[in-house]
């Protein structure tokens, strides 16, 4: 069908960039990084560098002491950039609290971070399925800055008024950061098989684009994290000392207090965008997928909710999750479909037709991607095209 062959060409992609595509590094104005870390209560700083969740010795990224990196089971696709993620308490700050199913309430000066980069590769970038946490240039505790080209960091920071968003582009030396309040683009080439390429201008989004994504309950238009939950991070993280549960290790840290042990705690499925799936059951990797990278929007306080398509993992695959559902108001956004997903057809599924276009005014998500993901879009395909019955 036409659509598979689209999921075999976008399956192709490999990703190189313009400029400081595997030369050597700059030196870094290392004296600029060795700032003891710090919570900003308020402004903005003008770099990255002036909160000292990390410092930069030789060509290697390293984080301060007392800065946890952390993964997730099943990641948000991202461009095919892969994602170093971080969280810091002051000290002396009490740990963050335990729910079963929104976000952990973290205290007052936590510093969350998010790094975006791309392996280098033979004349360009590697194009990762489905980032890893961590991937091989990161040893647990520092990220190996001559074989990655780090594109942008992104910080939330949780203040007395609230949480705050707080974006910052790398430069192309690799060693200092800008604020980049009203975002940023950076031109990358998506270099297909065959020789052939794409131009892609990778976005770091603005504070309001981070608010699109980030402010989760419209009642309210407060932002939040959204990763930090017990099922997105109830799996082993290869720490310095060796593998372990992410949840016992931040309870030990003084991360995180109360709830249940892991065996007993909500677990998202671990997802790498394999195909095959292996012993990974269908189900449980779609609605894994599925929920990191939809159900912020797609919840009954989210920016989406007027669409009535509900994406929560208590949800279940009835009709408000899309199953024969005509949509409200999709505009071109429906791809000429009738419905949100048709049992066992995923190429008349309005779901399946929004992963895959790039157009502005119907894809999805709306905002943090330039380009399909290809193993993304298979995973859900194949999904819909094991239901049962049809519309």
């Amino acid at each position: 069908m036409m659509m598979r062959a689209l999921y075999a060409a976008l399956g192709a992609l490999a990703l190189a960039a313009c400029g400081n595509d595997g030369g050597p590094l700059e030196p870094a104005d290392t004296a600029a990084w060795q700032v003891a870390t710090a919570f900003h209560a308020s402004g903005n700083p003008a770099t990255l560098e002036e909160w000292g969740q990390f410092r930069i010795e030789g060509e290697r990224l390293v984080l301060a002491e007392g800065v946890v990196p952390y993964g997730m089971n099943t990641a948000l696709f991202s461009d095919y950039a892969v994602k170093l993620r971080t969280v810091w308490l002051p000290e002396g700050a009490e740990p963050a609290s335990w729910d079963d199913s929104e976000v952990f309430s973290f205290p007052v000066g936590t510093v969350i971070t998010k790094t975006f980069y791309y392996p280098r590769s033979s004349g360009g970038f590697e194009r990762v399925a489905l980032e890893h946490d961590p991937d091989a240039h990161f040893d647990g505790r520092a990220l190996d800055l001559s074989a990655v080209r780090v594109i942008e960091t992104r910080i939330l920071v949780h203040r007395e008024e609230g949480w705050a968003a707080i974006p910052y582009a790398w430069n192309d030396d690799q060693g200092s950061t800008r604020l980049a309040r009203a975002g940023a683009f950076v031109d990358l080439t998506l270099i297909a098989a065959a020789g052939r390429t794409e131009a892609l201008s990778y976005q770091i989004p603005d504070v309001n684009q981070c608010a699109q994504c980030h402010v989760t309950n419209a009642g309210d238009a407060q932002i939040r994290p959204i990763g930090p939950r017990a099922r997105h991070l109830n799996g082993t993280y290869p720490y310095t000392h060796g593998e372990q549960n992410q949840l016992a290790y931040w309870r030990e840290a003084g991360l995180l207090a109360g709830g249940p042990e892991p065996d007993a705690a909500p677990r998202n499925a671990v997802w790498r965008g394999e195909t095959p799936l292996g012993g990974l059951a269908l189900d449980a990797a779609a609605r894994a997928y599925i929920d990191i990278n939809c159900a912020h929007c797609h919840s009954r306080t989210g920016h989406a909710r007027t669409s009535g398509l509900f994406l929560e993992p208590a949800d279940p695959v009835g009709a408000s999750f899309g199953l024969c559902k005509p949509p409200i108001a999709a505009g071109r956004g429906t791809g000429n479909r009738l419905y949100s997903i048709v049992p066992g057809d995923s190429d008349a599924s309005i779901f399946v037709f929004r992963m895959v276009t790039n157009r502005p005014d119907a894809m999805m998500p709306e905002i943090g991607r330039s380009v399909s993901h290809a193993e993304g879009v298979a995973l859900i395909a194949q999904w819909i095209d094991a239901m049962a019955g049809g519309c």
